[in-house]
This record gives structure tokens, C-alpha cells and sequence, in this order.
């Protein structure tokens, strides 16, 4: 089984691109916390590749520094660079994505969690 479960915060904000047939990709790297022999805190950066519509998701709802839970698979390939060397490169393709908190909108900070506005009960509008 080919199960991958990570939980860290966006190192960059996603990069959506369109493929020659119209489907959706997003590549975004997460920083995800390892603990050390010593106590100390480490962080390996992760790279990630979303499809379709949760590439778009990731596009128009993640930004740098959010934290996320990825669910999806490990997946290692292959190419050759432009001058012939061959490389490897490891990174998750995501299948599943929770958002951990949520999007801070830089003149919202005190908004209602919710999006609505709070009236007074004689206020109500209906």
C-alpha cells in the first residue's frame, strides 16, 4: 500500500499551470516538523502535486505559511535534464486536502469566522 498522511504549512503559495488538454496541475512544497535524537525541532520540505479540481482548490484558497493536512501517494520518477543528466525527483501527489486553518484576509483579521455580518436582534433583516 502506497499511503501517504502529512500535516505542515505551505513553504510558497501553490503555482497552478494547464496542461495541453485543459487539466489542471498544482505543484507546492509543505514544511513538515521532525523531531531530532536530540530534542531539537527540524523541518524537511516536502514537494506536492495536486490534479483537476483539487488543483484549482489548492490555487484559489491556499497562500504561504497555511496549515494543511495531505493525504495521497508517494510517487518517484524520473527525467533528463536539458544538458542530459539523469535525475530523481520524490514528491506526493495529493488525493485529499484539509485545510487546518483558515485563510487570514489581511483587513478581515476580526471578521466573523462565519462571513456574515452580526446584527442586533432589532436589526434583523427579514
Amino acid at each position: 500500500m502506497n499511503k501517504v498522511i502529512l500535516v505542515g504549512r505551505l513553504a510558497q503559495d501553490p503555482e497552478v499551470r494547464y496542461t495541453q488538454t485543459g487539466k489542471a496541475v498544482a505543484s507546492f512544497t509543505i514544511a513538515v516538523n521532525r523531531f531530532t535524537g536530540q530534542g531539537q525541532k527540524e523541518a524537511d520540505f516536502i514537494p506536492i502535486v495536486a490534479w483537476e479540481r483539487l488543483a484549482e482548490t489548492c490555487g484559489n484558497n491556499l497562500t504561504k505559511g497555511q496549515r494543511v493536512l495531505i493525504e495521497g501517494r508517494l510517487q518517484i520518477r524520473s527525467y533528463e535534464t536539458n544538458d542530459g543528466q539523469k535525475r530523481r525527483v520524490a514528491e506526493v501527489i495529493a488525493q485529499n486536502m484539509e485545510f487546518l486553518e483558515r485563510k487570514q484576509v489581511a483587513d478581515d483579521k476580526d471578521a466573523n469566522p462565519f462571513g456574515g455580518q452580526v446584527f442586533p436582534e432589532e436589526e434583523i433583516p427579514f
